[in-house]
């Protein structure tokens, strides 16, 4: 991967920790510049991180920060917010889709107004950023779309246990599908990304199975690495695919993926919605989800 982000804008969604956070210090060691585009302004008792805690870490790591409170279910606040990332560093390069909400509720379980918010937030987010993201990707040299969301393998196993949710992720997914036709003769690339297995963020640690889950868990540097390397991919040629960060990377020349894990003794937990057809590497070993 001969690429170095130097200089390059990075607008990313939920990036005040987790993923998205993640991402952006990946970014930031070649000196890239990150809006950090999140809701997160003061401490949460229950999450650790702010847009102005990631703006410190991203410094720190070696890149420009510009901390923007941005709710992706207000039109007019994204708007603003890209107008100003690109006021800021004279431009916007890549854009990453992260801001996600999730519970994992049966329909009968699941209250409306969480609904609302899983679709306003995944689907209607991930849409309304990408849309008016559009006119400064055009002028970009290798501009990319990233969505933090899994392939489109429609299965009733992925619905089942969690319409709702499964609904708004896919959302997210339908929207890469769609976009990356859309700006093919533009050359902007529109790809999906997801974990072959939990990712060690808050989410996890709060709603998802706590600590014993986080002890199977991966790194969220697993998925910084991975997107990073879709961002060294010539966005006229890489396009419209939905990646699984181990299987990816491997094809990118990863070899060993031990130090992604939170406890390398602990067998992998997987994540929801990878396919049954996208095998891991072959010195990677994850239990069976039930």
């Amino acid at each position: 991967m001969a690429l170095s982000l130097a200089g390059k804008t990075l607008f990313i969604t939920g990036a005040s920790r987790g993923i998205g956070l993640a991402i952006a210090l990946r970014a930031a060691r070649d000196g890239a510049n990150i809006a950090i585009a999140a809701k997160t302004e003061k401490p949460h008792p229950k999450l650790a991180g702010t847009i102005y805690t990631a703006a410190e870490e991203i410094e720190r790591a070696g890149g420009k920060a510009l901390p923007l409170v941005v709710d992706v279910r207000d039109e007019a606040m994204v708007k603003d917010a890209l107008s100003q990332t690109a006021a800021r560093f004279g431009g916007i390069d890549i854009v990453v889709n992260n801001a996600s909400a999730i519970a994992v509720t049966s329909v009968v379980a699941t209250e409306m107004k969480r609904f609302d918010l899983m679709h306003q937030i995944n689907a209607r987010g991930t849409f309304v950023v990408s849309k008016w993201a559009i006119g400064y990707l055009e002028k970009a040299a290798n501009p990319h779309i990233l969505m933090i969301s899994p392939p489109l393998d429609m299965k009733e196993k992925w619905f089942a246990p969690h319409t709702a949710y499964s609904m708004a992720k896919f959302g997210m997914s339908l929207v890469v599908l769609g976009l990356a036709g859309e700006l093919r003769p533009k050359g902007i690339a529109v790809n999906a990304l997801w974990p072959r297995t939990v990712i060690a963020t808050a989410a996890v640690q709060n709603l998802l199975g706590g600590e014993t889950m986080i002890q199977r868990a991966r790194k969220p540097e697993i998925m910084a690495d991975a997107a990073y390397a879709i961002f060294s991919k010539p966005a006229r040629e890489f396009t419209g695919r939905f990646l699984i960060d181990d299987s990816f990377l491997a094809e990118n020349g990863v070899r060993d993926f031990d130090h992604y894990a939170v406890d390398p003794t602990q067998q992998l937990a997987p994540d929801f919605f990878v396919p049954d057809d996208v095998p891991a590497p072959a010195n990677v070993s994850v239990g069976v989800r039930r």
